[in-house]
Parts: C-alpha cells; structure tokens; sequence
C-alpha cells in the first residue's frame, strides 16, 4: 500500500471535498483523484461516493476511513520512537465541548504547544455525544466532553474524571422576580438555551420531566454570548457557566438566580482511544492544564 494514497483518501473524506483536500495537502487536484484511484484498484472497492455533495465515504470507504487513520497513527508513533531527537510530531486532533472551550482555548492549549512545538493541533468543537462517536471512529485523537452527572463515557474509551461542573441560572437585571426560586416557578418561563444535544440542556430537562414539570424553550442558539445577550433583553432565562459570566460584555445587564432545590452540574471527562501511542504525553498535558482551569473556576 503506498501511504500517499492513503493520507490523499483521508484528507478528502475529512475536507469533503477534492479541492479542499489538494489545498491541505498542497497537490493538484488531478493528483489527489489519482491517488484515490490506486487505493480503490488496490484494494477493490469504490470508497467515495461521487454523487454527495460533500463527498462522502462509501461502507467500504468508512471501514477503509477508520483503518486508514490507525495505520497513519502508527507510523506516527514509528516515527517518534525512531527519532532521535525524542521531538512529538504529527497531528492532534482534539475535539471541544462548548462549554469546556471556554476554558480550553487558552491555557490548556498553550500549555501542549509550548512542551509539543512540533505538533500540530487541530480543534473540532461539538457536542459531546458526537465527539465521543468521532473518539470511537478514530476521528479524533481525544475529547474533552461534559456528561450530565452519573452518566460515563463508553467502557472501550480511556476516561478521566475532571469532577463536577457548575452551572447558574441568570435573567435579565430588570426582571421583578424573587432572588430564589424553585422549579415549578422556572417552569413558567421560557429559556434561552442552547440546541438540543448539550449536556446542560439534557441535565435540565431530566430535572423538569422527573417534576412532571413543562420545559419551554424560547430561543434556541449555540453561541454563549449571543445567548446571554437575549437573556439580558428579557426573552427568557439562560443557563450559563460561571466563567462565561463573569467574560460576559453583558454581565451588568443580567442576574442570578437561585434555585435551592436544584443545582445543576454536569461532569467534565478526557477520553480517548486505548492505546494514546505518541500522543500520551500530550493528552496528558492537556488534561493536566483543563483540569487546573476548571478547579479555578470551581473555586472563584
């Protein structure tokens, strides 16, 4: 097998695309779609399916996707352990939870690029139920998710436990209403949340089903700041960390609300495929630098 084909296949089914693929890999196009040729006559099966718009991998072209990366993985390691100069080379691909990329982007981050200068390090931010699928293809090289608590990642991944994260509940400043209240109150608002699939909105959700209690979402929006924005106009009440609060340009405009009988928390988790190969001392690393972020958090 000539590993240029290979590394050719997986960059298109990453970048969706022929162009987007010659531009990672600074090749022609025509030079890429032959590259994808030997490797389908090599190992006799279509693993693109032409007509998609993104391209996407065939059945044999996922299995191919998914093999194809451990092989590249471990000539990655290959590498490194031949080298003499003991330097981690290669790719990082680490996936982010929203919420967790708040912390994460900063000093977590600086801290693997200034032990691993080499390595190259690709974020991916989503949900935490699809980066764990991504763990599990072999699509990322690890994730920093968060879980509603007492739920864990899969047994087959490596997981470490970051604890429990809290989370508030804020309104806009104006809004007449008591200081605390409870869950049969909140149920009387709309919510400016995120969309479904978040750890937080799985957590709050759970919490006014187990109530017998309506969940009234006002607006739905991904991003943090956008969300606070709405909440500080008055259109509903928002569920927020408190490290995006205290960031927020919006924090003036907002208050929090207490919720005695409910305090929500969702847990923070590293996973990632056994075995870590090249990439287990900056996993580590990353983990180490999250983890101290968060405990600061925890305690401010």
């Amino acid at each position: 097998m000539n590993t240029h084909d290979l590394v050719a296949f997986v960059a298109v089914v990453e970048t969706g695309s022929i162009v987007a693929a010659s531009a990672r890999l600074n090749l022609t196009q025509p030079g890429v779609t032959r590259r994808i040729q030997n490797l389908e006559e090599m190992l006799g099966a279509q693993l693109l399916d032409r007509l998609s718009k993104p391209l996407k991998p065939t059945a044999a072209g996922h299995e191919a996707y998914e093999q194809g990366r451990r092989v590249l993985r471990m000539l990655d390691d290959l590498k490194s352990g031949v080298a003499n100069d003991g330097i981690v080379r290669g790719e990082f691909r680490l996936g982010l939870t929203p919420f967790l990329s708040e912390a994460g982007l900063s000093g977590p981050l600086d801290a693997v690029r200034a032990q691993f200068p080499a390595l190259a390090v690709r974020v991916a931010s989503g949900w935490s139920p699809h980066a764990i699928e991504c763990v599990s293809r072999n699509e990322l090289d690890a994730a920093a998710i968060c879980l509603p608590d007492g739920v864990a990642p899969p047994a087959d991944l490596v997981a470490d436990d970051l604890g429990a994260q809290p989370v508030i509940f804020v309104v806009a400043r104006d809004i007449k209403m008591p200081r605390s209240v409870d869950l049969e109150y909140l149920s009387q608002m709309g919510w400016v949340i995120n969309q479904d699939g978040c750890g937080f909105r799985q957590v709050l959700k759970r919490m006014f089903d187990a109530a017998h209690l309506p969940f009234n979402v006002a607006v739905e929006a991904l991003d943090s700041e956008l969300r606070l924005s709405l909440v500080a106009r008055g259109l509903g009440v928002g569920l927020v960390t408190p490290l995006a609060l205290k960031r927020s340009a919006f924090r003036d405009k907002l208050k929090q609300v207490k919720t005695p009988d409910f305090n929500p928390a969702v847990r923070a988790w590293i996973v990632h495929r056994p075995p870590a190969g090249r990439l287990a001392r900056p996993i580590e690393v990353f983990r180490d630098a999250l983890d101290q972020e968060l405990q600061a958090l925890i305690k401010s």
